[in-house]
């Protein structure tokens, strides 16, 4: 286990662009953070110059306290895992867990007793003389975990290790990389774009945006306060509900006009005639009324769209909503509102 810290690090490509622009980032010991971030964000940038696969135009990266900036792969003590398994198909299991530490001298003996207890934990000992070409999905990227773990590294680097499954099995997995982490109790670093998989694994998460690390926090921080637009909209499905605020101030007497209102879809309401709960202090009743547009039923909730003023609507309802009114007053928890600037997207103390 290692404290991994970057300080300003910058990567520019030969041909001008930059991947990465002054990043600065510490991950503690023991932590499972997630990089979150859409293509070309810089993510993977980030992840590869911490394995040594790639180098720094400019900053300093240490790991264990140790400045590795400029050290190779082989000296960093991290083990990298990718979205494809990258396996030896014409070795087995056993072989492939056992290919690093070979390649290491590592005694039999001790190459025996450290792939074991891993493949048990990790439920392949059943599978060690198989070949990946017969194993499922997540088995084979079980391997590509446990080919990690036996390494002992002081950091594990996954770039995307789930996005090649389908969703039973993304599921699986998922939660076979908590129960590692804990385990373990490793640093871990994971590149992912998918938010769902994100919130659901993540002890912290750092966004990501055209190589900038835009706002890091613990999930449930960055999603009820986004520091951004982006944060907002990337973060979240459906992702926040923006309302301009020149000339209408939607009933909540922002302080200025250059604001733009945010409420995420569970924070809104909708009700022909506001009374019982509905009429609580929680709620904020906007002066129009929003026409509905349509209901999509998602098993466990549904999401209705509406027409407020020209701007779409999206409410989390909970089970199968019985809409039936086409007119319909919105109502916005005013303790869940955030305001972002207009013109820069930052987030606003109003």
């Amino acid at each position: 286990m290692a404290i991994v810290e970057l300080e300003a690090v910058s990567r520019r490509f030969p041909n001008g662009v930059e991947a990465l622009s002054e990043v600065s980032l510490t991950v503690a010991d023991g932590e499972l953070f997630v990089l979150l971030g859409p293509s070309g964000s810089g993510k993977t940038t980030l992840l590869r110059l911490l394995a040594g696969l790639d180098s720094a135009t400019s900053g300093t990266i240490k790991i264990g306290g140790r400045d590795v900036t400029g050290l190779p792969p082989r000296e960093r003590s991290v083990a990298m895992v990718f979205q494809d398994a990258a396996l030896y198909p014409y070795l087995s299991v056993f072989d492939n867990l056992a290919f690093g530490l070979r390649a290491r001298r590592v005694p039999s003996k001790e190459i025996k007793a450290r792939i074991e207890p891993v493949a048990a934990s990790l439920g392949l000992e059943g599978v060690l003389d198989r070949k990946p070409g017969t194993l499922s999905g997540g088995q084979r990227q079980r391997v590509a975990f446990g080919r990690a773990i036996v390494r002992r590294p002081a950091v594990f680097l996954l770039d995307e290790p789930l996005s090649r499954l389908d969703a039973p099995l993304r599921a699986s997995v998922r939660a076979d990389l908590i129960d590692l982490h804990q385990r373990e109790g490793s640093t871990i670093l994971c590149v992912t774009h998918d938010q769902s998989e994100a919130l659901a694994i993540a002890q912290r998460i750092g966004l990501m945006e055209r190589g900038k690390l835009v706002q890091t926090g613990r999930p449930a921080d960055v999603y009820q306060t986004p520091a951004t637009r982006f944060v907002a909209t990337f973060l979240g499905n459906p992702p926040m509900n923006f309302l301009p605020c020149p000339g209408n101030d939607w009933g909540l007497n922002p302080p200025r006009n250059n604001l733009v209102l945010g409420i995420r879809p569970e924070d809104v309401t909708l009700a022909n005639d506001p009374v019982g709960d509905a009429s609580s202090a929680r709620w904020t009743w906007l002066p129009d009324e929003a026409e509905l547009l349509r209901i999509e039923y998602q098993g466990h909730e549904s999401v209705a769209t509406v027409l407020l003023q020209g701007h779409p609507l999206c409410v989390r309802c909970a089970g199968l909503a019985s809409i039936s009114a086409q007119r319909l007053r919105v109502g916005l928890d005013k303790s869940r509102v955030s305001w972002f600037d207009a013109r820069t997207g930052l987030r606003e103390r109003a």
